[in-house]
């Protein structure tokens, strides 16, 4: 078998046509490296579910590939997915929770549909923060009741962080080719940080969200997960695009560039990056040196740097986030009703409360703060709150800015909720590591739907900047 880790998509698509290696050997591949790494008492534990018909699937694409050719670049290429996220499969769709452990979902969610249409190979499901991380203030990041403590690679003292941390770490980790996260925020950004990874925050309505649990309507989206910034691209290539099932996506008609993956290579002379001196004179010593860097590089490749006072305006989207879980959680349970016992947020709280020693080992006082709210979108006070944190963040923050300044992207090493909360793109790289081995990362920000100058800043700083390293596996 040849040793396929690290290697990019692009890489092993021209072994898989040359007839050098083959998707069934690619997953064999894949399966091997999950049972040596990631179970076990020590290990990673970032794989939930394995997807029973992943060989099967493997084997039918070689064939087609043989026969017709391939249907795209991720024509049996294997990805795993996060696991709140629907199936139409003998895997479960359980957001990590053991009261949905009984989930078959009965569809395939719109992205999902469009990864077979692109022949990908689903590998199977992946742990995660506990309902995307949205039912305790005191659970720790990868934590689940059905999957237990999702362990960073490459070090288990560190956070392998946010509720996409089994995407992040199976990865970081070679146990796949890429992965499909999801974010709220930070949920995509900051696994990607903690796990050396490429992840590309979309913009809201620019990848649908059907099928999907849902903790808000206006912040959530799904992204890839890849250890390289073209990777990610052609992730995120493969399952942008209108669905009818997400009136959000209407915003992308016509937003959307014929390919992301013609941005890889292109030139940054003249593009506008700004970065907040205020913010940067309050990070460590280390951060400096890492930001200075990242700064000195990209403006060799011909990008201006830019003075700015964009900053972090609060957290202003946690509250109307309460009431949107509650609305959006039970609309997804409803549209699975009879795949699973539980069938409202009520019921889910009960269940666990029940089942105290499996289920609440963390609590869930988010999940009771969500279910005393009305739920109702059109109540006057979510209404207010919403608007308020849009108003905030979008309006007064990142729009007011990067027009006064004439900005194409902004950079920052903080964990930022401007891209979340305004549901604008972002794009996070390896930037380095701290002397006491803490990975950093290099966060790049943009206007709606600019995901295609992120991925050309992107591309210029990870080619000349080469920050990742992968784990040393025991």
């Amino acid at each position: 078998m040849i040793e396929v880790e690290e290697m990019t998509i692009e890489q092993v698509r021209d072994l898989l046509d040359r007839g050098e290696l083959t998707s069934k050997a690619l997953v064999m591949f894949y399966l091997e490296r999950i049972a040596k790494y990631d179970k076990g008492e020590r290990g990673l534990n970032a794989i939930l579910e394995l997807n029973p018909e992943a060989l099967q699937m493997a084997d039918q694409l070689d064939e087609e590939r043989k026969q017709c050719g391939s249907r795209s670049i991720l024509h049996g290429i294997p990805i795993l997915i996060k696991d709140n996220i629907s199936t139409k499969d003998h895997m479960h769709t359980s957001g990590g929770s053991l009261a949905l452990a009984d989930l078959y979902v009965p569809f395939d969610a719109f992205i999902i549909k469009k990864l077979r249409a692109s022949g990908a190979i689903l590998l199977g499901k992946t742990n995660m923060g506990e309902l995307m991380s949205f039912m305790s203030y005191t659970m720790p990041d990868g934590y689940s009741s059905r999957g237990g403590q999702v362990n960073n690679p490459y070090n288990r003292s560190l956070t392998p962080s946010g509720s996409s941390s089994g995407s992040a770490v199976a990865v970081a980790a070679n146990l796949a080719m890429a992965a499909i996260g999801t974010e709220t925020n930070g949920s995509l950004t900051m696994p990607a940080r903690y796990n050396q990874l490429v992840t590309i925050k979309p913009t809201v309505g620019l990848v649908s969200r059907q099928g999907i649990m849902p903790i808000s309507y206006y912040q959530d989206t799904p992204g890839p997960m890849a250890r390289n910034v073209a990777d990610a691209t052609i992730l995120l290539e493969a399952i942008v695009g209108r669905d009818e099932q997400d009136e959000l996506t209407d915003r992308s008609m016509g937003r959307i560039p014929k390919s992301y993956r013609e941005e890889l290579g292109k030139d940054i002379n003249g593009k506008r990056i700004g970065y907040n001196p205020k913010t940067f004179e309050e990070l460590d010593s280390e951060e400096k040196r890492v930001m200075q860097e990242a700064m000195e590089i990209l403006e060799k490749a011909g990008a201006h740097l830019i003075p700015t006072l964009l900053e972090e305006i609060g957290d202003y989207g946690f509250k109307p986030n309460l009431y949107e879980f509650k609305a959006g959680f039970n609309r997804y349970l409803k549209s699975v009703k009879g795949a699973t016992k539980i069938e409202t947020l009520q019921d889910l709280i009960a269940f666990n409360e029940t089942h105290p020693d499996t289920c609440l080992k963390y609590g869930q006082d988010i999940l009771y703060e969500a279910q005393a709210t009305t739920g109702n979108l059109s109540d006057p006070y979510y209404m207010m709150l919403r608007q308020n944190s849009l108003q905030q963040v979008r309006t007064i923050g990142m729009d007011r800015h990067f027009a006064k300044d004439h900005l194409d992207a902004f950079m920052t090493m903080a964990i930022s909720s401007l891209a979340p909360v305004s549901g604008y793109p972002s794009l996070a790289l390896p930037a380095g590591w701290k002397r006491e081995g803490e990975p950093m990362s290099l966060l790049l920000i943009g206007k709606a739907f600019t995901e295609s100058i992120l991925i050309r800043i992107g591309y210029q700083y990870e080619k000349r900047a080469q920050k990742r390293k992968a784990p040393i596996l025991g």
